[in-house]
């Protein structure tokens, strides 16, 4: 299914389940199908969820606009808060991993008001400060030259250039949309009164401030469940301590 943007960009979302609405947000280079392919969405189906996800901008099977014109800051919130205008959502809760998780917050901070809310694979200094420098340098170069066969064979390049195809992925407009991220004030954060739960792996680097994240918010919570950033979201430990706080 189809919804416009606020710019009127065509944007793509997909649902399974009958019940409370909850929009979850995949992350950086994925697409919503994740969650189905993961047995997530059918998992959370299953808990009497109405299970909303969309497929952001730049990914799935959303518009790749090639212009920077359509990556304004904070335009992935500006989409989210598109759907939940677009799909008359008053009562329902929201959930995203990775840049999923920044998505949540942004739209917490920006009024959005779920019933409650949960960010997986962010920590704090992710959200003041943006992501590393050095990362961030990663991407664009990355970006820049996928598609032109530089990459070595079981490079870091090659193995995410591989996965990246796996998920259809643009790399043109990816690399447009980085430019799109805004950070989040620690003003900003003490406005959230949204219950919210922060859920991270043991072994990934947002962990080491996710508690910090839940404390700068109002009634946030934190959870640590096994496995890294790409393997976290994968462990019954992540579906269960997800589904028990959003039907407490």
């Amino acid at each position: 299914m189809d919804f416009a943007g606020r710019d009127g960009v065509r944007l793509a979302y997909q649902e399974i389940g009958a019940g409370q609405p909850l929009i979850l947000i995949h992350g950086h280079q994925e697409r919503a199908s994740v969650w189905v392919d993961s047995g997530l969405a059918a998992r959370l189906a299953r808990r009497g969820y109405r299970v909303i996800m969309p497929d952001l901008r730049a990914h799935g099977d959303s518009a790749r606009p090639h212009e920077s014109a359509a990556y304004p800051p904070d335009v992935f919130t500006d989409d989210g808060l598109a759907l939940v205008d677009h799909l008359g959502l008053a009562d329902y809760c929201l959930a995203g991993y990775s840049l999923g998780g920044r998505i949540v917050i942004r739209m917490l901070v920006r009024g959005a008001t779920p019933r409650r809310a949960a960010v997986s694979g962010q920590g704090l200094d992710s959200l003041l400060h943006g992501a590393d420098p050095d990362r961030l340098k990663w991407y664009r170069e990355f970006f820049s030259a996928c598609g032109t066969v530089t990459f070595a064979p079981g490079s870091d390049e090659k193995e995410t250039e591989d996965w990246l195809r796996s998920m259809d992925g643009d790399p043109k407009a990816l690399l447009l949309a980085l430019d799109s991220r805004v950070n989040t004030t620690p003003a900003e954060l003490a406005s959230v009164t949204v219950p919210t739960l922060v859920l991270t792996g043991a072994e990934e680097p947002a962990s080491r401030t996710a508690q910090s994240l839940a404390d700068a918010l109002q009634h946030g919570r934190y959870v640590e469940v096994p496995g890294d950033h790409f393997t976290a979201k994968m462990s019954p430990e992540f579906w269960e301590a997800l589904t028990r706080f959003l039907t407490e």
